[in-house]
């Protein structure tokens, strides 16, 4: 063996030494399962054959088209020892950018040409990281063209793996016998922001009738407002960002249904930051539906708003025009819009369009009209209405929690991809008769009818379709809503109404949308691309 070969060998084994420590080293720092360990590994024999294809690829040029025949073994011994010198670093930097890009974590939230976008994306970054490496260490004379040659490779292995993976998993899926939707029992339930106004009104129904639930929540407002159901042994919590793709596939895990009432609600609050509005909203919907397609949860129920029909004199019901006026109701209609687009007959979202809400739950607002009409008709002693004449449909928090279970526990026939107002006929009021009603039961108030305000909003909605289809009517009144919410504060239970605790716009403004923080802008863009949806639906919205 001569010196050159021995050399090459010595530094073959110590580099596979290194390799085996640091690969122990990385699986136990980022807690490596062995289903990315296995993906991982694929992935470095697919990044080094690449190489090797690459050099091979230029030795043969050089030796058959340029006819440097009389070198063609010192070329050989030259390209071994570049491989054998570049391999470790080019696979730790390649891991190391896959992991980062989500290749493992959250590979399987990526969809279509979104998912080939990110692999390109970082196979990109390998690239150029490594490049500039090999310019400034300069441990070998490392072609330039076998860099973009081994690139192009890569991309192409990595991306045929992804997608031949896919189809394979399709094939396997069309030859599984499988029960129609909606035919198992619905048992396990993931809530997506449960903590929240109805959420925390929905999760002891659900609880006291037995479904195990998953709750996945940032807690942005606290505990404070399930505080009596931490303990509870059928509910799971799971503290994290609903954008987080990997936290969102690891909730999904054994889900049968979910419930996603996360957002950034009410038209002030999301005027406060549009991209982040837009980044909660409606990006984290679709790769929240995405990964609940993904993992074959065919039960989706959607919390969208009745504030998406605007402004109209008509009795609107599901199926009247839209017209949106604020940014809140624009990233609601372009998340249905997602929805529908998404569905089929393996997966069903149903789509809830809830009136005002208005009364107490374990997380109660004050930055909504009956419920801030009334505190201040108690505290203050005056009740001022501005925009009097505008109608307005309302429905208390329980009820709308009510109507959410009663959409879980239909049969799935009855709901698969329906869209549904929430509320009762009974209950479209102007803001006048709000204002009349809260003096009658606080009499000492003094009732200040203004002229317009800045809202522009008035619709009255009609609720035949969901008291047709599912029986639904509200067991609140609005005069026994604005009841209980006089008796919280003049009891004490609530002590100050003005606390940004209960109001979105107040809390976010004091406290920072920054805790929410930003995720990347090409979502959007992706997003937009995916879906085929116009720029009018969802970039007019961004850019009001």
């Amino acid at each position: 063996m001569n010196t050159a070969t021995l050399h090459i060998r010595m530094r073959y084994d110590s580099g596979r030494q290194q390799l085996h420590r640091i690969t122990k080293y990385f699986r136990k720092a980022v807690n490596i399962t062995p289903d990315i360990y296995f993906r991982a590994l694929a992935d470095a024999v697919m990044v080094n054959a690449a190489l090797v294809l690459a050099l091979a690829l230029r030795y043969l040029w050089i030796v058959g088209v340029e006819d440097v025949v009389a070198r063609r073994h010192e070329i050989l011994l030259d390209y071994t020892r570049i491989f054998l010198v570049c391999s470790l670093p080019l696979t730790l930097v390649a891991l190391a950018a896959f992991y980062a890009n989500g290749l493992y974590t959250r590979g399987r939230a990526y969809q279509g040409r979104y998912k080939a976008l990110i692999v390109t994306q970082a196979v990109s970054y390998v690239y150029l990281i490594f490049g500039l490496a090999v310019l400034v260490v300069r441990a070998v004379s490392f072609p330039r063209s076998v860099i973009f040659l081994s690139w192009g490779l890569t991309l192409v292995m990595l991306v045929g793996a992804r997608l031949w993976s896919r189809l394979w998993a399709d094939m396997i899926r069309m030859h599984e016998p499988t029960s129609p939707p909606g035919a198992r029992k619905v048992q396990r339930v993931l809530v997506i922001g449960g903590a929240g106004y109805i959420g925390s009104a929905l999760l002891p129904k659900l609880l006291d009738t037995g479904y195990r639930v998953r709750l996945l929540d940032l807690f942005v407002y606290g505990k404070e407002p399930i505080q009596d159901l931490l303990d509870h042994p059928h509910l799971e919590i799971l503290q994290a960002d609903f954008r987080q793709v990997d936290r969102v596939a690891e909730a999904m895990q054994g889900m049968d249904a979910v419930i996603h009432l996360g957002a950034i609600v009410g038209d002030p609050a999301c005027a406060l930051d549009k991209e982040l509005t837009i980044d909660v909203n409606l990006m984290a919907t679709n790769m929240i539906a995405e990964i609940a397609k993904g993992y074959g949860v065919n039960r989706f129920i959607f919390a969208s708003t009745c504030s998406v029909y605007g402004a109209s004199d008509e009795i609107l019901d599901e199926c009247s025009a839209l017209n949106p006026l604020s940014l809140y109701a624009r990233s609601k209609i372009a998340s249905e819009t997602i929805l529908h687009s998404l569905a089929d007959d393996r997966f069903a979202p149903v789509i809830l369009r809830f009136g005002t809400i208005y009364g107490l739950s374990g997380r109660t607002r004050f930055d909504l009209v009956v419920n801030l009409l009334m505190a201040k008709a108690v505290v203050d002693g005056k009740i001022t209405v501005m925009g009097g004449d505008q109608w307005r449909p309302f429905v208390h928090v329980d009820d709308a929690a009510s109507a959410v279970f009663r959409v879980l526990e239909a049969p799935l026939k009855l709901v698969d991809r329906q869209t549904f107002n929430v509320g009762s006929d009974e209950q479209n009021y102007t803001l006048n008769d709000v204002g009349r009603i809260i003096q009658r039961l606080v009499s000492t108030a003094e009732l200040v009818e203004m002229g317009l305000d800045g809202d522009r909003r008035n619709y009255r909605v009609s609720f035949a379709e969901i008291r047709k289809t599912l029986s639904f009517k509200p067991r609140w009144t609005l005069e026994q809503g604005l009841q209980q919410v006089k008796d919280a504060l003049t009891s004490g239970r609530i002590q100050d109404y003005r606390l940004a605790q209960y109001n979105n716009f107040k809390f976010l403004s004091e406290e920072g949308t920054e805790r929410l923080g930003h995720h990347q802008r090409d979502w959007f863009d992706a997003l937009l691309n995916s879906h085929g949806l116009e720029t009018a639906v969802v970039g007019a919205a961004y850019s009001r």
